[in-house]
């Protein structure tokens, strides 16, 4: 079954606002929630939703108000998020960033103290849209999923890095992290008792395994690289800890608890530096010559980084969206629970 993805949205913010977010906050989770759903990033969708409904319930995630401005110097900018809606804060923030973009050629805003941001490749478009390169970080203070490459202990989290970089034929938007998977994943596949492909975790004693139930006792994710070339995914979550908390003043140091999380967010005017047509002229002969390669399936030719998620988001604005196993009756069931009704499918 498919759903009209605008009338789940009107819900979504309906249900986020009924449970006490201020209406601008609660349509803000609302968007970008369902934007990584219609992208095809299910785990950091919709699925989240109950999630934080119980943060909200709880008071960890902050209803109303606005950022701490810790400094503001033009091009740099510094929040501290008081815990608000991650969603929120991100979409304000590279709003924000833009705008000095298009003034100073570059801008970079840093968030402390935030609640979960979700998918970043929902965000990008913001920039890409308007023709501007984005790059957003994310890392968690109270999140030690990842152990550094040669440990066995957690101590990142998987710490996502995204790119928006406009090219003449659309956007490619590149969304990875520090670690081969993810904790959301992990929880999922428990949950339908899966295992993964390969061993991309460890048990407490550092051994490489398949099976997602040891990151509950004591095991860890396996960083980018794996055993083999860990130390890929151990420097990335460094210099996305550096660029979010490091920045930010907030971070592992004090440690916070609860959900929290530390963004770091930049853009550039291509017409600041070498010119948007210049620009386009060297990205789009990237990208063809990225498509022209040889594929080594012909079944699977090459593509661009975020072309299969905005195919996957086209596809779903006109013919409705398809949700995951499991997330419409959770969603039914906060529904109940908040007076209002899920849409019925189309």
């Amino acid at each position: 079954m498919a759903w009209e993805p605008r009338a789940v949205r009107d819900f979504a913010a309906e249900l986020f606002t009924k449970a006490g977010l201020d209406h601008e906050k609660a349509e803000a989770v609302a968007t970008y929630l369902l934007e990584a759903d219609l992208m095809g990033h299910t785990t950091h969708g919709l699925a989240l939703a109950p999630w934080y409904l119980r943060g909200i319930e709880d008071g960890v995630m902050t209803r109303t108000g606005t950022p701490e401005v810790i400094s503001d110097r033009g091009a740099a900018i510094c929040w501290r998020g008081r815990r608000l809606p991650g969603a929120w804060l991100t979409s304000q923030g590279l709003t924000l960033a833009c705008e000095r973009a298009r003034q100073y050629g570059t801008a970079t805003l840093v968030i402390g103290d935030s609640h979960h941001i979700g998918a970043l490749a929902a965000y990008l478009h913001i920039a890409t849209d308007q023709g501007l390169l984005a790059f957003i970080a994310s890392s968690s203070p109270s999140g030690a999923q990842v152990a550094p490459f040669g440990g066995t202990g957690g101590v990142f989290t998987p710490n996502p890095v995204a790119w928006g970089i406009p090219a003449p034929d659309g956007p490619i938007l590149i969304d990875i992290s520090a670690s081969i998977t993810t904790a959301n994943m992990c929880a999922r596949m428990v949950r339908e008792g899966q295992t993964y492909p390969h061993q991309w975790l460890m048990d407490a004693a550092g051994a490489p395994t398949n099976d997602p139930v040891v990151l509950s006792q004591g095991g860890t994710l396996l960083p980018t690289g794996g055993l083999d070339h860990g130390q890929k995914g151990y420097g990335m979550a460094l210099s996305v800890e550096a660029l979010t908390q490091g920045l930010a003043g907030y971070g592992r140091a004090d440690q916070p608890a609860g959900t929290n999380a530390a963004v770091s967010i930049a853009v550039y005017d291509p017409e600041a530096f070498g010119g948007r047509t210049a620009f386009l002229r060297q990205i789009g002969w990237l990208a063809e010559a990225c498509l022209s390669s040889p594929a080594r399936d012909p079944v699977q030719p090459v593509r661009l980084p975020g072309q299969a998620a905005q195919t996957r988001k086209a596809e779903a604005l006109a013919s409705g969206i398809v949700f995951h196993a499991g997330i419409v009756d959770d969603m039914r069931l906060e529904a109940k629970r908040y007076g209002l009704v899920f849409p019925e499918a189309i």
